[in-house]
């Protein structure tokens, strides 16, 4: 559990941070695995570097 120093309080709308696994990205979307969950979330809400086409 997270200590009374770092704990913050959580409400709708609240800002949180998640660590995971991208397992694949595609042109509009990104695949991420939490835990034992893989969740699809667009690119627009990341900022990407797009590979340079030739």
């Amino acid at each position: 559990m997270a200590n009374q120093a770092e704990s913050k309080k959580i409400s709708v709308n609240s800002t949180i941070s998640l660590k995971g696994i991208v397992k694949a990205i595609f042109n509009d979307t990104i695949h991420v695995q939490i835990g034992g969950k893989i969740i699809t979330l667009p690119t627009s809400d990341f900022s990407l570097d797009k590979p340079a086409q030739s």
